[in-house]
């Protein structure tokens, strides 16, 4: 009997793969990016809703000054004072990270199933736009957390790893109702190290359903906006909200085109080349409404390994 030969002599017995997939359905995902961060910050901070994108710091200028008195149970004259306040009060502006998100209508009219993709390029557009602010609020030269820091609140590590010591002395400059650490990754993991090295494994706490360890209690929060350079970052801490006269941020409410709390997009019109224009504008700021709200740890070398003994049986 002669051997099957298939269609047309192909020799082969069954419909292929590549050619059954011509006539399936593919499970398609939206697109994803790699660089979206949980961005604990932004989530850890309280906002503060500023009107017309100003926010007036009002400080007590030298409170020593202000006199106050325990009398004796008699009639002693009380001492008279008033509290001073700074006259040149600084004033914090809005900040905006914006960008145009441009869209074929062609592209969206034919191309919207099983995602629409206007709303595809907005919803990524923002995402790395809030990607933005995270950095701003750490390293921008106006109003970021690192230029802001004090220069009595910056301290330098004491051997070049961040160990439980160095973390110690930074707890003594925000005393106060201390919130978070906040550092790059690699420095959690190099704090983690240290920790281990001297046999004081730190403990974790449970925060937006993640694990955070924690070093007397607060927690170390990563962010890879915290640079590092040469192998050497920094590592903040924080006290954050307006009652405790701390680290908040700033932003505007109600805007034309609301997204999300300050932040909108807005539709620019279609050009003659049937190009859709979308604005996505954010708005944004930090302060530091006292010094000793902000402290930072800097040198922090994060490169250091250690070899450990292990005895075998």
């Amino acid at each position: 009997m002669p051997k099957p030969t298939g269609p047309a002599g192909t020799g082969q017995l069954a419909l292929t793969d590549a050619a059954a997939r011509q006539l399936a359905n593919a499970t398609k995902t939206t697109a994803q990016l790699e660089t979206i961060t949980p961005r604990w910050l932004v989530r850890m901070l309280e906002w503060v809703p500023v009107e017309a994108g100003i926010f007036r710091l009002n400080r007590v200028l030298d409170p020593e000054s202000v006199e106050v008195a325990c009398p004796p149970r008699d009639e002693s004259e009380l001492p008279t004072t008033y509290v001073p306040y700074d006259e040149g009060a600084r004033e914090i502006f809005l900040n905006s990270v914006a960008t145009v998100v441009d869209i074929h209508t062609r592209v969206s009219d034919l191309y919207s199933s099983p995602y629409d993709q206007i709303a595809e390029q907005l919803r990524l557009t923002v995402e790395i736009v809030k990607e933005r602010q995270e950095s701003e609020l750490i390293n921008n030269a106006d109003y970021g957390m690192l230029p802001n820091t004090a220069p009595e609140q910056r301290i330098s590590t004491l051997a070049g790893p961040p160990t439980p010591d160095d973390f110690d002395q930074l707890i003594t400059k925000v005393w106060k109702e201390p919130a978070f650490f906040l550092t790059h990754p690699l420095a959690v993991a190099a704090f983690g190290r240290e920790c281990t090295r001297r046999g004081v494994p730190p403990a974790t706490v449970s925060l937006f359903g993640s694990q955070f360890i924690t070093w007397r209690g607060i927690p170390v929060i990563p962010s890879d906006k915290v640079n590092v350079d040469d192998g050497k970052t920094s590592v903040l801490l924080l006290r954050v909200g307006q009652s405790r006269q701390g680290v908040v941020g700033l932003f505007q409410p109600g805007l034309t085109g609301e997204y999300s709390p300050g932040l909108s997009v807005r539709f620019m019109g279609i050009s003659r080349n049937a190009i859709a224009s979308y604005l996505v504008s954010l708005y944004c700021s930090l302060a530091v409404l006292t010094p000793d709200s902000l402290a930072v740890l800097e040198n922090v070398e994060v490169g250091k390994f250690h070899e450990y003994a292990h005895t075998y049986k």
